[in-house]
């Protein structure tokens, strides 16, 4: 009785725990409190929390690969995480959240000001610098260095895509800090966006936005696709479901694939993309030199894409004759809408009557599908 006893005390996780598992358990009940008490994004941190959660825990196995035996048949299944990791192994996960982004997603902005592009274009900005920065750090190689400098986009499928295509080894850092960083716009982006403007500037409102017609609505889907697939082939993935999901909710003839795609099927995926991320956050692959570096290059790149946005937003404004809002340019990047309320809320601290959210869903929306090209021409270079 007493060996049974001892024999099960031993098989306990508390007999096997090893300190780096300690750390990660703590790292993610941080990411779980930023979640559910400062409501940080909790639609993405708080399955990403738990997933980092359940793959630190000792003997769990959630994460474990089948075993096989000589013959190469499965001696023993692998653990549920592991299976439902393989919807971002293999790059399903990314294009149905595009799929559902587009059902949800008005383009009527971008469409109304097609300036508004030029915006989305200088938030990419970010990417290009920081792939400089992550060749010239010299620890890592050219398709890791495109994988790290995505996350600038602030887009994480698009992260994760273009990681699983180019540096699957180093998908779990690439994929968190993304995560993490679209959680953190709130607090990354108003600091940014106050030392690159004037008061004057911030205070500046916008003509109301003309009317977009239901043709342009459901033509705006179709042109796209096509041109950038045609231009940037690797991106028509990311693009074309993007664009599909839109065109559901633009035709207005597919209601019930409109709703299954902006609802139950981007809530599924969601769920187990982020949990599945979490997993790969192990003791192992994140307590490194690497992974440190890839979280300080990834608030690089979107401290850059949020400067050079509003940088060109002061450039427009000039050139509008004081017309423009330079806030709107830090919506370019891909977190959407939370960016563009951002450039809402800041303006309006300066000026109550100011309402910027509409003219910077414009930048915000251009902004996805500025990251989704990026991908596309990064995958095209070095995939």
């Amino acid at each position: 009785m007493l060996q049974a006893f001892i024999d099960f005390i031993m098989s306990t996780g508390l007999m096997s725990v090893e300190f780096g598992q300690v750390v990660m358990l703590l790292v993610s009940f941080i990411l779980l409190y930023l979640a559910i008490k400062k409501g940080f994004e909790p639609l993405l941190l708080l399955p990403i929390a738990f997933g980092m959660l359940l793959t630190n825990l000792p003997l769990a196995g959630m994460m474990s690969p089948p075993i096989l035996d000589a013959a190469g048949h499965m001696a023993e299944p692998g653990g549920l995480l592991y299976y439902i990791y393989q919807g971002d192994h293999l790059a399903i996960f990314p294009p149905l959240i595009f799929l559902g982004i587009g059902a949800m997603t008005d383009f009527a902005p971008l469409i109304a000001n097609p300036k508004s592009l030029l915006l989305g274009a200088a938030a990419q900005f970010g990417i290009y610098v920081t792939f400089i920065g992550a060749i010239a750090s010299g620890l890592f190689t050219a398709q890791q260095a495109a994988s790290i400098g995505i996350i600038g986009g602030a887009d994480g499928p698009t992260a994760i895509f273009l990681s699983s295509k180019l540096a699957p080894e180093l998908m779990g850092p690439i994929a968190v800090a993304a995560y993490s960083y679209m959680a953190l716009v709130p607090v990354i982006q108003p600091p940014i966006m106050k030392a690159l403007t004037t008061k004057e500037e911030r205070m500046i409102k916008m003509d109301t936005l003309r009317p977009v017609s239901k043709l342009e609505k459901i033509l705006f889907p179709v042109v796209v696709t096509l041109v950038v697939s045609l231009i940037v082939p690797p991106a028509a993935t990311l693009i074309g479901m993007m664009m599909l999901g839109n065109l559901f909710k633009e035709s207005g003839v597919v209601a019930r694939l409109e709703d299954t795609s902006k609802n139950a099927l981007i809530n599924i995926v969601t769920i187990f993309l982020g949990v599945s991320v979490g997993a790969t956050a192990t003791a192992e692959k994140f307590l490194r030199i690497d992974t440190l570096a890839i979280v300080v290059l990834g608030v690089v790149a979107f401290g850059i894409g949020t400067g050079a946005g509003v940088l060109l937003g002061k450039v427009m404004n000039k050139i509008s004759g004081g017309k423009i809002n330079p806030l709107i340019g830090s919506a370019g990047v891909s977190a959407v809408p939370m960016a563009a309320r951002v450039s809402q809320v800041v303006g309006q601290k300066e000026n109550p009557s100011n309402f910027l959210l509409m003219h910077a869903m414009g930048p915000n929306v251009a902004g996805v599908i500025g990251s989704a090209v990026s991908a596309g021409v990064l995958l095209s270079l070095f995939g």
